[in-house]
């Protein structure tokens, strides 16, 4: 069965405007669940909605949101005033703006999105603006309110669709000033950032993201298999690593441990060798 749509309405680039769906572009439903359970029954624990006065339950058709004012003052809400908060970008996702995708700051970058065309009739609009973005490796910034809440969207052609990120505002992220200010600075001698580069150029690859599995995920596997078949926790005895002492000694013995047969990548086979005739051959056999 097809996921649903997490908003449906219109892309818009100028007068140009074709109906599309916003899906969801990654899932974390496979990862293991836990419930909260009554350790002393075995029962699993039901939360409860209460009054914080009372402590008597209450209703779903009975709750609304409430905005703080002074004291236990609240202005409350229905969810029909919510859903009808008045902005453009609750049904159609305006193209405001063009940029080059390398002056986006990954800091910026949250969650991915999938659009796609809705109909027939919009199959050729929106793949003119795919395109054209294609064409001139650009990027669209747009908005649209999902959940409620204004994002801003970076749209960017992706196969034969596009894809949307929602890009955090600015007073969402950090001043990295209060972090890095109190780092010193640090001169690295040339002999040692020769080592440290060395040791980078053993290690370079390519991003295959099939490569990497979720090793948490698999440990919790593990323990739920042990417990189920009621042996001991798996546990793991590798030593936490610490600060380094002699900071040289370790780069020349991680230039040393890199460059172990081991630890290198498996020399192309050669080619095979002409064949003896039979009545020479010598045949090893198991004992």
């Amino acid at each position: 069965m097809a996921p649903r749509p997490n908003w449906k309405g219109f892309l818009k680039l100028s007068l140009v405007s074709c109906s599309v769906a916003l899906y969801v572009a990654t899932s974390t439903s496979e990862r293991v669940r836990f419930n909260i359970i009554n350790k002393k029954t075995g029962n699993r624990i039901r939360n409860e909605v209460v009054d914080a006065e009372t402590g008597e339950p209450v209703e779903k058709e009975d709750r609304v949101k409430g905005y703080k004012l002074e004291g236990n003052d609240y202005l409350l809400f229905d969810e029909d005033e919510l859903d009808n908060v008045a902005l453009e970008s609750t049904h159609t996702i305006d193209i405001e703006e063009f940029v080059p995708v390398s002056e986006v700051d990954r800091i910026y970058l949250d969650e991915s999105y999938y659009i796609v065309p809705q109909d027939d009739v919009a199959q050729e609009a929106f793949a003119v603006i795919r395109e054209a973005m294609r064409k001139e490796d650009l990027a669209g910034l747009a908005r649209v309110v999902i959940y409620r809440r204004e994002h801003l969207l970076l749209l960017q052609p992706r196969g034969k669709g596009l894809m949307a990120t929602t890009l955090r505002y600015k007073n969402e992220v950090r001043d990295e000033k209060s972090y890095f200010d109190e780092i010193p600075n640090v001169k690295v001698t040339p002999d040692m950032l020769k080592l440290a580069v060395h040791i980078l150029d053993s290690k370079k690859g390519h991003f295959e993201p099939g490569k990497f599995e979720d090793r948490y995920e698999s440990a919790l596997q593990d323990l739920i298999k042990a417990k189920k078949a009621g042996k001991p926790a798996p546990t793991i005895a590798e030593p936490k690593p610490s600060n380094v002492i002699n900071l040289m000694d370790a780069l020349r013995r991680s230039v040393r441990a890199d460059s172990s047969p081991s630890r290198q990548a498996p020399a192309k086979s050669k080619p095979t060798a002409r064949k003896r005739p039979a009545a020479r051959r010598k045949v090893r056999r198991a004992s």
